[in-house]
């Protein structure tokens, strides 16, 4: 049976920082004839260490995954798109401002009650461009006012700047309590929360043990809190193996796992339950900072048009994938159309070297183009999370630029080596790693804007075309701003800013257990353990 359902967080696999919205797709497997246990304790495999918990300063997916079970939203989203309850049972927002009515009865991890001040303190301090959260300017605008009263339970903000999807934005930033505000150090070990579950035992690089809490009864909707199925504990292993992940799945060491690559066929074939969801996989950045070779367009355009992107996508999700249509894959998508097709330079080996040829770099005694006394050497970091395909098809986009002139030289690092090289050191190329958004408008900050160490917009993108259509998209409603994300899409597509080229159907397999799947991460609320 083929179902829709709420997506929060994205990435992608890789860095994530979509709200909700995405595609699942559930199949029985071996949980269909079998009945509902309780007292049990789900065990889910990530593929790195997630660091710091901090909901708020962190854009991680595997962070993120973790920090679902630990803290909630203002709202959800059903199957279609609508706002559903979560923190919140009543709303209602425009461009510029929104109100929240929380629900009676929420209380945090320690006990105390979540008040309607802690929630604004949250958005302000998301807000504040001071406290350099990575949501600022994703989920909520800089300069974001907000303001609580206790006696009626209600929220009021006013966004520094008109947003089209203020409601879902604001709605799913991750909410945390009063401790947590005053001593952030309680959040980078998970403490603090409003979610289903708080942290009993931390062991970085190995696991964490997550408790659910009795008092829990504003899950997503209509969520009960007395239903049969649901886990006791929750314990998150760091496995960062994929056929690992795969081999404890059969003799069930995990209840569940992502599974991307070769090992897909394999626990497919033993028809175990596993909810899907389309994620972008293949997608390519040029570092555009001054004195880097990627600021040129010609380089990039050259670099471009070297590769078989449609080779490269059936090596990187053998054989799986599906061309890419743009940087938002979660559905129910907010916009539609193909920024894509058509806007990419076509594959063609000689006129990628007549292009390298014109811009400047030419052939020299090593083989490798020299402009200006200096080679035409790149880095090209891969994601190692995504799975045993990235490194073969980093590998094929290193020969494929060698035979044309060009020095590459690849480097695998993990989740936090990606966010340590795109948004501290700097020192990279090209990049490998997906980004994925729930809506266009999250895209923003991570392509325009300062860069790092004062902003997100790591590769240095500077897009008059795309930042023109952002400005007239931001105060827009429907089909009129739907309009103009899809023309500012296009406009960095077509400088080659970013270069998506195929999406992959990711699925989480699941033993003992069944779940939904959300923009990459599992639904805690969803979770039944079968016995």
């Amino acid at each position: 049976m083929r179902r829709r359902v709420v997506l929060l967080g994205a990435l992608a696999l890789t860095l994530t920082v979509s709200a909700c919205g995405g595609l699942s797709q559930s199949t029985p497997g071996r949980t269909a004839h079998q009945k509902l246990a309780d007292g049990r304790t789900f065990t889910q495999a990530i593929a790195s260490d997630p660091g710091s918990l901090d909901p708020q300063m962190t854009v991680l997916s595997v962070a993120i995954q973790t920090d679902r079970y630990l803290y909630d939203s203002l709202l959800n989203v059903d199957a279609v798109g609508k706002p559903v309850t979560g923190l919140a049972d009543k709303w209602r927002a425009t461009t510029t401002k929104a109100t929240f009515s929380l629900r009676r009865g929420i209380t945090c991890a320690d006990g105390s009650p979540l008040t309607a001040t802690d929630v604004a303190a949250n958005i302000n301090f998301v807000g504040d461009p001071a406290n350099k959260s990575p949501f600022a300017g994703v989920t909520i605008a800089p300069g974001t006012k907000a303001t609580g009263d206790n006696a009626s339970r209600t929220v009021t903000l006013t966004s520094g700047a008109p947003d089209a999807f203020l409601l879902r934005n604001a709605g799913r930033l991750p909410m945390v309590c009063a401790a947590g505000l005053r001593d952030r150090s309680l959040l980078a070990k998970g403490g603090a929360g409003t979610g289903m579950f708080t942290v009993t035992e931390a062991v970085p690089n190995d696991h964490y043990t997550l408790t659910r809490r009795k008092d829990y009864t504003w899950g997503p909707g209509a969520w009960k809190t007395n239903q049969p199925g649901l886990p006791d504990k929750v314990v998150v292993r760091v496995v960062p193996n994929a056929t690992t992940s795969a081999n404890l799945l059969l003799s069930g060491g995990l209840n569940a796992a992502a599974t991307v690559g070769p090992d897909k066929k394999r626990l497919s074939a033993q028809k175990l339950f596993h909810a899907d969801y389309l994620a972008p996989m293949g997608e390519l950045f040029f570092n555009e900072a001054p004195g880097r070779a990627g600021r040129d367009e010609r380089v990039r355009r050259a670099l471009v048009q070297a590769l078989d992107l449609t080779q490269l996508g059936k090596v990187l999700t053998s054989g799986t994938g599906t061309p890419a249509t743009g940087m938002v894959t979660a559905e129910p998508r907010a916009c539609t159309g193909d920024t894509v097709k058509g806007n990419l330079p076509a594959h063609d080996l000689a006129a990628a070297r007549t292009a390298l040829d014109a811009a400047g770099w030419r052939v020299g005694p090593s083989g490798v183009r020299v402009k200006d006394g200096k080679r035409l050497a790149l880095t090209m970091i891969y994601a190692t999370q995504l799975g045993p395909t990235t490194a073969p098809t980093a590998e094929l986009a290193q020969q494929t630029w060698k035979s044309i002139g060009v020095d590459v030289k690849l480097k695998g690092v993990d989740s936090s080596g990606l966010n340590q090289a795109l948004f501290t050191t700097g020192a990279w190329d090209v990049s490998m790693a997906p980004f994925g958004f729930e809506l266009p408008s999250q895209a923003v900050r991570f392509v325009s804007g300062k860069a790092p160490p004062q902003g997100t917009n790591f590769a240095h993108v500077e897009n008059a075309g795309y930042d023109s259509q952002v400005r007239r998209a931001a105060g827009l409603v429907g089909d009129d701003s739907c309009r103009a994300w899809v023309a500012a899409e296009t406009s960095l597509i077509k400088r080659v800013d970013v270069v998506p080229y195929v999406h992959s159907v990711v699925p989480f397999f699941g033993t003992g257990a069944r779940f939904e799947v959300s923009a990459g991460s599992i639904t805690p609320s969803s979770i039944r353990m079968y016995g």
